[in-house]
């Protein structure tokens, strides 16, 4: 939801390692509220079908977004926890986007033809397991269904692996419409790679940043991760270097969950190599200190972007929205997923398809919408998405319009969200000015940890099992 800020949010990040080593805990990262593990099954096609009518009779139509999961991959990477197939036979990348198509010809009809995609994004697993003449194919397929926006701000954007994507590939990518990627970098330290079973060269690398900037690309996303095994601060420098020196419009730091309980490639890493709790915060810390030295300026949440990215801009004009792609300059609009586990956010409600490849493939084969499980959101639901949407994009609350449009006494409706509050007011992580809830400098980087204070789902027995820590 977009916010009207009036004062600006601190945009710098004050690194304090004793804050952020006392306040590392479990906790959500908020790409949704009610977050994924609180979507109950049951929830069907009639439902979302309700839905989907009831947005298409807004008074002014809602642009949509599209998200579209490619599961596969072609080697595991054992960080990884995402919802990904390793398999070398490329065929599937076919058989898989002829189910895509019926799913689309299955969804897209229940959306008004006025209704106009500004945003499509491709995630994974990995996007380019699908060559460039299926991913246009996927592409045509989507808008023979859904009306393409013209607009010059309409973002097409891809994840590509570097190490199975040529500088042809980019080219090709970019006459099918494609104007952003985000590229996987995490270390470039042979160590490392070879510790987590992605071995990956800088050249090749910086040669398909190099053709995505020669072939048009408007944006380009480079993520890292600190905390990987056998990570040290002089190699990750080095990798710092060469990134900067590539000057990406984004990049993103991400810190790295071990969760081998519920990743079982993450089984692969061995405990004794991955950096102490000391230093995975000096990581971080060399991260925060060199991009800020080189002009990146902090989003949250691990993103950074260049001060004169779409990204930036849209937070300092306050139209900075957060979902499932992680942050985007697309606030009111549909999100329509489609392939196995996507998440769609369309109108009040949460719709994620099955997790399980051969569980999704039956559900297409037979006709029916793959939905697995979802969540209507009841009003005491959208109240608390609005705050933690502003938290997290703008790095405040805006109390007064928050009792304006939900017609309440902020202070009575959220006694205990401000209790939960007081002790990080205490340690300087928020200030609470009249009208306002803003995280300061020292604050930014525990933008989660802000606004589990007003997450009313959490406290259950068992609950921090399922997130990754803050840090």
């Amino acid at each position: 939801m977009q916010t009207s800020i009036t004062s600006p949010a601190p945009r710098a990040w004050t690194f304090d390692a004793d804050l952020l080593r006392r306040y590392d805990r479990p906790g959500p990262r908020y790409t949704s509220y009610p977050t994924a593990p609180n979507f109950a099954e049951g929830f069907g096609e009639d439902d979302l079908r309700g839905i989907v009518r009831r947005s298409n009779e807004d008074p002014i139509p809602r642009q949509v977004s599209l998200y579209v999961h490619i599961p596969y991959c072609q080697s595991p990477c054992f960080y990884c926890g995402c919802n990904r197939v390793i398999t070398r036979d490329v065929a599937k990348g076919r058989i898989y986007l002829d189910r895509l198509q019926r799913e689309i010809a299955m969804v897209a009809p229940l959306f008004d033809r006025d209704r106009e995609v500004i945003q499509l994004h491709l995630g994974g697993g990995t996007p380019n397991f699908l060559s460039p003449g299926l991913l246009g194919e996927l592409v045509d397929s989507l808008g023979r269904q859904f009306s393409f926006s013209n607009a010059a701000n309409r973002d097409f954007s891809i994840e590509l692996d570097p190490r199975f994507v040529t500088p042809d590939d980019i080219a090709m990518l970019s006459a099918i419409g494609f104007n952003r990627t985000s590229l996987g970098v995490q270390d470039f330290d042979p160590a490392v790679q070879k510790a987590i079973n992605r071995e990956q060269g800088i050249d090749e690398t910086l040669a398909i940043i190099d053709a995505c900037r020669r072939f048009g690309m408007r944006s380009i996303n480079v993520d890292l991760i600190y905390g990987l095994p056998k990570q040290t601060l002089d190699g990750f420098s080095r990798t710092l270097d060469t990134v900067i020196d590539a000057r990406p419009d984004r990049l993103a730091i991400y810190g790295y969950a071990h969760m081998p309980r519920l990743f079982k490639a993450q089984r692969q890493i061995k405990d004794e190599e991955l950096p102490g709790a000391e230093d995975k915060l000096a990581l971080l810390g060399l991260a925060v200190e060199r991009l800020s030295a080189a002009g990146y300026e902090y989003i949250g949440m691990d993103h950074f972007a260049l001060p004169q990215d779409e990204l930036a801009r849209a937070q300092r004009e306050g139209g900075l929205h957060r979902n499932f792609m992680g942050y985007t300059t697309h606030a009111q609009t549909d999100l329509v997923g489609f392939g196995v586990s996507a998440i769609s956010h369309i109108g009040d409600s949460f719709t994620q398809s099955h997790r399980d490849l051969p569980t999704w493939e039956a559900a297409i084969d037979a006709g029916q919408l793959p939905i697995w499980r979802g969540l209507l959101l009841g009003r005491d639901d959208v109240l608390r998405a609005d705050l933690i949407q502003q938290l997290m994009c703008q790095g405040e609350i805006d109390v007064r319009r928050v009792e304006k449009t939900y017609g309440i006494s902020f202070g009575e409706y959220f006694t205990d969200a401000l209790a939960a509050l007081r002790p990080l007011q205490d340690d300087g992580l928020v200030q609470c000015p009249p009208g306002t809830i803003r995280a300061t400098s020292r604050g930014r980087a525990l933008l989660r940890i802000i606004a589990m204070c007003f997450d009313r789902y959490l406290g259950n027995p068992g609950e921090g099992a399922r997130y990754s820590r803050t840090i």
